[in-house]
């Protein structure tokens, strides 16, 4: 019978397309031997034998023994794998699948429930199914925040052209680049390589080399038109201005 970890509304398990497609694909694996085929066996070896030389009950009783030692070895090996995947519920992981043409792919999300058929879990990924053989790594959810933001840096950082280049109309893009990076933890930080810190070094002090140059053009521009001396001809006749005059029009002597 099988375990199902799934979301439950009005008091009902709610049945996914990927365990109702679980359940048609082992309907048919019958090749497993359980405790009942094993009796069944057994009582038709016990009917079928020969009665000349019938099989000791000693015999039969080792048979069941040996069986019955193999039956609660692989309800102790299922009980610890459906312990593991149920530990699993809630965190984030990678599973390795193989697509169509064979090549090795790799699906990564949080594991929301689990599944238990036929002595073998599956974990529910995005409504999708995975055999927990399947499972190659488990992630912390700090360190994949992290990893990404690192990543998501390093690509725009990528995206500005050779720092040589750089111009004022990439001053907004490093101006955030470098907030973001002191910004970061020192644990978010240990994600982003050594170079990648250096290239934003360098891209921020050519920034503010070309800020430089564009305020140093920008107080070159001509202004107001500086005032002549007073004692230039206001007429423009060349002639300078001589003594005030009175009111009354007559030079002092």
């Amino acid at each position: 019978m099988s375990t199902i970890y799934a979301p439950v509304k009005d008091g009902q398990i709610v049945e996914t397309g990927s365990q109702n497609s679980l359940k048609k694909a082992n309907a048919g694996d019958k090749n497993s031997m359980d405790k009942d085929a094993f009796l069944q066996l057994l009582v038709a070896q016990m009917q079928y034998q020969d009665p000349l030389e019938p099989t000791s009950n000693t015999e039969f009783i080792s048979q069941y023994a040996q069986f019955s030692q193999v039956e609660q070895m692989q309800n102790m090996a299922g009980t610890t794998e459906l312990a593991r995947a149920t530990s699993l519920v809630g965190k984030e992981v990678y599973v390795k699948t193989t697509d169509s043409a064979g090549e090795p792919t790799y699906k990564y999300g949080k594991v929301d429930y689990v599944v238990f058929e036929n002595g073998k879990a599956y974990l529910s990924i995005e409504e999708s199914l995975y055999a927990l053989e399947d499972l190659d790594t488990v992630v912390d959810k700090e360190y994949q925040l992290a990893f990404d933001k690192a990543r998501d840096f390093t690509i725009e950082l990528n995206k500005l052209p050779g720092v040589k280049r750089v111009d004022m109309s990439n001053a907004e893009k490093i101006d955030e680049l470098e907030k973001i990076y002191n910004e970061m933890t020192d644990y978010e930080k240990s994600f982003v390589a050594s170079d990648t810190v250096k290239r934003l070094n360098e891209y921020i002090e050519k920034i503010k080399e070309v800020r430089a140059a564009a305020d140093k053009i920008e107080g070159e521009k001509p202004g107001d038109e500086v005032e002549g001396e007073g004692d230039k001809d206001p007429e423009g006749d060349g002639e300078e201005s001589g003594p005030a005059e009175d009111a009354g029009g007559a030079t002092e002597p």
